[in-house]
């Protein structure tokens, strides 16, 4: 089973911090949600995000958005072969139950994962379909007991392709940032055995996660005949 996280991802509802400032009210006001009910948003809020802690690294959901529709639309993840997770830059744990989809539209995205991380959890007919709860990075490799666990990063030793996956153990997690630039932080990297790079140049989440399910379904391919 191939875990997937992405790991320090840029959601995560408005601080307090900035909760009453013009720009963020407004938007609020638009949505028809109270400001601690939507998701930091750079292309709305960036007046307001000005001077905060980490701010290259905030405020991207959409991003977070391309990263998991790319995910979830590989056979890798439709089959069941491939268990996906986020981890916020707040300390934030989402779950994913095995198979599900999410909106395509952004608009819809937004307000189901605002949804989600205001109330903790998303059901439909009793099955629990996402759960968010405080966590950090130690905490989810932790629970999920990985045999390795890659992170990747344009700094990573060497390029990781379908023989290096092919090395790994029969439980590996495979560690994606999902933010604009920037690093990984200590303690997140410090939860790695490895970092690998998926290309000399640095690229946007969702390219990355693209690139390595591509690699992980072809060394599947080359054992099991297909996924």
């Amino acid at each position: 089973m191939y875990h997937v996280v992405l790991a320090e991802s840029a959601l995560e509802t408005v601080p307090n911090s900035i909760a009453n400032h013009p720009a963020v009210m407004h938007h609020a006001q638009k949505l028809g949600r109270h400001v601690s009910q939507i998701l930091l948003d750079k292309s709305w809020h960036y007046a307001a995000m000005k001077g905060m802690q980490d701010v290259h690294k905030r405020g991207r959901p959409d991003l977070v958005h391309f990263s998991l529709l790319s995910a979830i639309a590989t056979p890798l993840y439709q089959r069941a072969l491939m268990k996906l997770y986020m981890h916020t830059i707040q300390d934030t744990v989402i779950r994913f139950a095995d198979n599900i989809r999410i909106p395509k539209s952004y608009h819809r995205f937004e307000g189901l994962f605002s949804k989600l991380l205001y109330q903790n959890s998303i059901e439909s007919e009793g099955r629990m379909l996402l759960e968010a709860q405080k966590g950090t990075m130690y905490d989810l490799i932790k629970s999920i007991n990985p045999t390795d666990t890659i992170g990747l990063s344009v700094r990573g030793k060497q390029i990781i392709d379908e023989n290096v996956i092919g090395r790994l153990g029969e439980n590996p997690c495979i560690v994606i940032g999902g933010f604009q630039k920037g690093e990984f932080t200590r303690p997140t990297s410090n939860t790695f055995d490895c970092i690998y790079s998926v290309s000399p140049m640095p690229l946007e989440a969702h390219v990355v996660m693209s690139r390595i399910l591509y690699d992980m379904e072809r060394w599947c391919s080359s054992q099991f005949n297909g996924v």
